[in-house]
């Protein structure tokens, strides 16, 4: 079946001229009315920035921030799957305890503001779990080698434990809202799939594996990706407890640097560097499939 052709039509234009007649109209305002200094110019600098010591161009406080909400947001939302995958089979599980248990995971974690979350792992966690468990002084006693690698893919080892703590929040909060889109895929599938794998002598979970699942994840695709979507935007609230993430880093360079508009407009369309190049992805991915 072929795409119909964009069409542009005169209410497209007319919109389009109202939208950047608004734009032009704000920034026209921020100029004289608010008597604003717009100073672009130094914001490459706190993008990258070149360190004589090591003689190379190397990432600077608005690059940090992202590649940290980037690493944020994929650990949490590989965690989210694992939790509400595992929560979606419970809750439609014929066990009575499993799906007591399943729903009382997704509506106490979806009716709790998010930010009483952040909390409550970030001192339960970093307090009490994690001084019992050892991982600080394990990872200070890693080798220079080691804790690079674990600076890349995680955090650095003297925010190893904020930031495990801010993707345990995330993830159990994007996992309640994965564990419906995981239900209502699960049960979206016809009732007769289940009945003909069962005749074929398919054990439940092979059922689950190689029948159900497959059909279920098309269904739930693009479910998944507002989800992956959201967890990037729900990241910023962690800025909360110190985690230096885009927002965090804003607020900082804000704070430092009184250029507001400047630096909230760069890490905004950071924002939409990544939603944006996410929704594209899935949707190759959806058309593949």
């Amino acid at each position: 079946m072929e795409n119909n052709p964009l069409k542009i039509k005169a209410l497209d234009i007319i919109l389009g001229l109202i939208l950047m007649s608004a734009a032009f109209y704000i920034f026209y305002r921020i100029k004289t009315g608010l008597h604003y200094k717009w100073n672009w110019g130094v914001i490459p600098q706190y993008i990258i920035r070149y360190d004589p010591d090591e003689q190379k161009w190397v990432s600077n406080l608005i690059l940090q921030g992202f590649l940290t909400t980037i690493r944020l947001s994929i650990w949490s939302t590989f965690l989210a799957m694992i939790f509400g995958t595992i929560m979606g089979f419970l809750r439609t599980s014929t066990s009575l305890f499993n799906r007591l248990a399943g729903t009382a995971y997704v509506e106490m974690i979806r009716n709790l503001p998010p930010l009483v979350l952040v909390f409550i792992f970030y001192y339960f966690v970093s307090d009490q779990i994690m001084p019992v468990t050892g991982i600080d002084d394990y990872i200070r006693g890693l080798s220079e080698n080691s804790q690079a690698v674990l600076s890349f893919l995680f955090a650095s080892p003297r925010y190893f434990t904020a930031f495990l703590s801010a993707v345990i929040t995330l993830a159990v909060f994007e996992g309640a809202y994965i564990t419906e889109i995981v239900r209502a895929g699960i049960e979206s599938v016809e009732k007769g799939q289940w009945e003909a794998s069962s005749a074929l002598g398919m054990s439940k979970w092979q059922q689950m594996r190689h029948v159900i699942l497959p059909q279920a994840f098309k269904m739930v695709l693009p479910a998944l990706a507002g989800q992956f979507i959201s967890t990037i935007k729900d990241s910023s609230i962690v800025s909360i407890i110190s985690i230096q993430e885009l927002t965090f880093q804003g607020m900082e360079l804000m704070a430092s640097t009184y250029m507001t508009f400047e630096i909230w407009i760069v890490v905004s369309i950071l924002y939409l560097v990544l939603t944006l190049s996410c929704s594209l992805i899935i949707e190759q991915l959806e058309r593949s499939l």
